[in-house]
């Protein structure tokens, strides 16, 4: 296979002003540090959560839905987003569709968290958005999530998808940090399960694996939203005893080459500021590497997080855009 052309790390310029400005006007906002994470729940949920963004931050959407499905372990709550942009497509029964894992480290965050920036997604790409509100761990851990979304795909490549005019082949999946983890992971599961895959895999700062031995783990350790040594203790939460770290559906980057190949279409978006930074870029080469078709794009002036923080950052929202013109290409052509 030829040498890819992603670098093995990536490279971090001058925060961005508007991020600077957010991250001093919230002091206490952190992923990850050293309060206890019921008080992160609360915290970033009084931060982004949709009802307490001013409405002129909001992001338009065309319409939201409030559902549910019955999952393997009990009700998994749904939202979905329907963009006016999208309703012709929605007519037809030719719409396409994100399915959205959030990020927090698989322990702290809600969609109302999450919405805002989700709306943008729709609104401007033309496609549905499902955010989920998956069991979070220490309370649930590994595979239930990873579970969860399998139960979510087959109904939206089937009956649910069908109901709200979702084309069965455009159906992509998607995540930030942890929910870019369990993106990766569903990928690979369903490959190995021999089910229809994803349309596409749509990555933000993904926490691919374990940060430990990187540079971007020692120049972003803290300070800048996403407190590195955080990150170990979220992976205590989500992993059971006997459950290995390096395990295909836990580290997706630990993976060699030949278990990557035949991966579903990819886009991988990593910060300069972020203490994830490397592992994503290490991943989207190794995605490249194994033959997969990837776009990877790189910001070195942002941190961890830019999806939430589109109603302070204007430089966020670029980000966003971004992936808004990578999801609607890949889904729409």
């Amino acid at each position: 296979m030829p040498e890819s052309k992603i670098p093995t790390t990536g490279t971090r310029t001058q925060l961005a002003a508007s991020i600077e400005t957010f991250l001093k006007d919230h002091p206490t906002l952190h992923l990850g540090g050293e309060e206890d994470f019921h008080e992160e729940r609360r915290h970033h949920l009084e931060v982004f959560g949709i009802h307490n963004i001013p409405k002129d931050k909001q992001h338009s959407i065309g319409e939201v839905e409030f559902t549910a499905l019955r999952g393997p372990h009990g009700t998994i709550p749904v939202r979905v987003l329907y963009p006016k942009s999208g309703e012709d497509k929605r007519q037809k029964g030719e719409a396409g569709a994100l399915i959205y894992f959030h990020g927090g480290g698989y322990t702290v965050g809600s969609v109302d968290e999450f919405e805002n920036g989700l709306r943008m997604v729709a609104e401007e790409s033309g496609c549905q958005v499902y955010a989920i509100d998956y069991r979070l761990a220490p309370e649930f851990r590994f595979p239930t999530q990873l579970d969860e979304y399998s139960a979510i795909i087959d109904w939206l490549q089937s009956t649910g998808g069908k109901a709200r005019g979702v084309h069965p082949d455009r159906v992509a999946g998607g995540g930030d940090s942890a929910g870019g983890n369990m993106t990766a992971a569903i990928s690979l599961r369903r490959q190995d399960e021999r089910k229809k895959p994803l349309a596409a895999q749509i990555l933000l700062y993904p926490e691919a694996r374990l940060p430990f031995d990187t540079a971007a783990a020692s120049e972003n350790n803290s300070g800048y939203y996403l407190e590195c040594n955080g990150i170990f203790s979220f992976a205590d939460h989500y992993l059971p005893r006997g459950t290995a770290p390096g395990h295909r559906y836990v580290s997706p980057g630990m993976q060699e080459l030949g278990g990557l190949e035949g991966g579903p279409w990819s886009s991988v978006y990593t910060s300069g500021f972020d203490p994830l930074r490397d592992v994503g870029v290490e991943f989207a080469r190794k995605l490249d590497g194994a033959g997969n078709r990837v776009v990877w794009r790189h910001y070195e002036g942002l941190t961890h997080g830019w999806l939430q923080m589109t109603a302070w950052s204007e430089e966020a929202g670029e980000a966003v855009r971004d992936v808004v013109g990578d999801l609607r290409g890949v889904l729409y052509g």
